[in-house]
């Protein structure tokens, strides 16, 4: 088997991952890999001698063999809730708000944003929001006071429609990556964090840490005016961002065994009511201690696998993409 790191070598660093992924992958199973926008990784072609199938980076899917309704109710966080429910699947559920009055004439009422406090409270006075479509962990947090969620959902409507607002929920968080029915790896999500140098507070660690969030097109970490974010951390120290636990975000997994059989048929469940064949599930367990106690976060239908390369599992990612290439019909003709 190649080296994947011969693939990323001399590659920008902004050259898509499923890109050098694919290309790593029609090496290894003998079809064709074609870049056809002037090496940027954006579009390319991957072809065997009788078949041809395009993708693309950004918002595109690179799992075709997900039909698109199945990954566009995915996408949707409350769509993908609302089927989970009706499926028997435990899963956090939530309400949403839009946060613009733009085809207001076309949906029902309670789901504006001066509805969203009403809600809030009626969870108590803490929520975890987030964008109804949004993904990478942009601008999900969790809010604990009415002030707060307004000045967030203000941040949010520059760049989303609408929000989904969830209970907060303390437990283990997974990723459960399935292909088909078949298990192809779990991993445990932690927080991201800052390392202390003895020189600067926490509070500027974290002002660098959003400033790189931020070149990578994602929502700032939330600075507050605790006093205790002035302290400097000894040198190696580290300090747990809470909330978001995203890779983009700066948070981490790591390959471990399935946490049950419990947890597994819950992801396995989640992704049938859903009609995925590729699908990533995020979910909770061990829910304030009760180790019977798991729901599901959300439906990921076009899941990075970058965790992956940093694990050196580059066999995991060929199994995926010779997935792909099968579904399509790559092979055999």
């Amino acid at each position: 088997m190649r080296n994947l790191e011969q693939f990323r070598s001399g590659k920008p660093s902004h050259y898509p991952d499923q890109s050098i992924y694919a290309a790593y992958a029609c090496a290894e199973l003998g079809l064709a890999f074609r870049d056809i926008d002037a090496g940027t990784g954006l579009v390319f072609n991957v072809s065997s001698a009788a078949r041809s199938l395009h993708f693309g980076a950004g918002r595109c899917s690179w799992y075709p063999q997900n039909n698109a309704t199945a990954s566009t109710l995915a996408s949707d966080k409350y769509f993908a809730g609302r089927i989970l429910a009706q499926a028997g699947v435990a899963a956090l559920g939530g309400e949403y708000f839009f946060l613009h009055d733009r085809h207001r004439a076309h949906r029902p009422a309670g789901h504006e944003r001066e509805d969203a406090p009403v809600y809030f409270a009626k969870l108590g006075g803490s929520a975890f929001v987030k964008p109804l479509t949004g993904s990478r962990g942009d601008f999900a947090q969790a809010l604990y006071d009415e002030a707060a969620l307004i000045r967030h959902l203000g941040e949010v409507a520059h760049y989303y429609d609408a929000v989904l607002m969830q209970p907060i929920i303390a437990g283990a968080e997974y990723r459960v990556f399935l292909l088909d029915d078949e298990i192809l790896y779990t991993a445990r999500k932690q927080p991201p964090s800052v390392a202390g140098d003895g020189v600067r507070t926490i509070r500027d660690l974290l002002s660098a840490h959003n400033h790189v969030l931020q070149s990578r097109g994602l929502s700032p970490v939330s600075i507050g005016l605790d006093a205790a974010l002035d302290a400097v951390l000894p040198e190696g120290e580290r300090w747990e961002i809470p909330g978001r636990m995203n890779l983009s975000a700066g948070g981490t997994m790591v390959l471990e065994a399935p946490p049950s059989d419990a947890a597994l048929t819950l992801a396995r469940q989640a992704a049938q009511a859903l009609g995925l064949r590729v699908a990533a599930i995020d979910l909770f367990t061990d829910i304030g201690g009760d180790a019977n106690a798991m729901q599901v976060i959300e439906v990921n239908s076009n899941p990075s696998i970058r965790l992956l390369e940093q694990s050196g599992r580059g066999d995991l990612i060929l199994k995926i993409w010779h997935h792909t290439f099968s579904a399509m019909g790559l092979f055999g003709v």
